[in-house]
């Protein structure tokens, strides 16, 4: 059984296709890369995945249940997907804490860690709104990993960041599918998809298509 099953899933808004009769099966431990233009529908797509809109038609499951009819977003799920939502008067670690409280899985061990591995400081006191592109980027990722889940789903992770910044990150997202997580990307930066995936896709006009990795 597939870990993430995409069937005929169709997405219309205000009557434009955005996604077309997409169909994908996944398996759980690799990485995936979405390629594609923007506005082709790779950002939709890994809303869909995370439950964050309903279909027209077709349906989505993870982990053998349901979207929206058995759960209504994956159970163990971290993502970055367009701009994150933290609050600009707060530090880092004061957002990811306050974050971590929703569910209640982690402490302040698991937090400080996941800052330390995404080259952030743990007593840094500039509040986000003083934080640089970058900086905001690493702690999107720190957010997505710091409750170490079962399925990350990462819209450009590097974006915003300066070689050794990206490398850093390339690093933790291969840890973290060491550690057992499935892990999906959309990237412009070529070199992400090529280092990091096991399997690519291309998104063009809502529609998917695989492609074969270059050795």
């Amino acid at each position: 059984m597939s870990y993430i099953e995409v069937k005929q899933y169709s997405k219309t808004i205000k009557g434009n296709i955005i996604l077309d009769h997409i169909n994908l099966q996944l398996a759980k431990g690799k990485i995936y890369g979405f390629v594609g233009k923007n506005g082709s529908g790779k950002t939709m797509l890994f809303r869909a995945i995370c439950g964050l809109i309903k279909p027209n038609e077709g349906s989505i499951s993870v982990d053998g249940k349901l979207l929206h009819k058995d759960i209504s977003f994956p159970e163990s799920l971290g993502a970055t997907i367009e701009a994150p939502g933290f609050w600009d008067e707060l530090t880092g670690y004061e957002n990811l804490e306050l974050l971590s409280k929703i569910k209640g899985l982690i402490g302040k061990k698991e937090i400080n860690r996941a800052l330390e591995r995404v080259g952030l400081k743990q007593d840094d006191l500039r509040i986000y709104r003083k934080y640089s592109l970058g900086m905001k980027q690493r702690l999107a990722i720190a957010q997505a990993i710091m409750e170490s889940p079962d399925l990350l789903i990462l819209d450009e992770p590097t974006n915003g960041l300066d070689a050794e910044g990206v490398d850093q990150i390339r690093q933790v997202l291969l840890e973290e599918n060491q550690r057992g997580a499935t892990i999906l990307i959309a990237s412009h930066n070529k070199e992400d998809i090529s280092i990091l995936a096991d399997k690519i896709y291309r998104v063009i006009d809502g529609k998917l298509t695989e492609e074969a990795k270059k050795a």
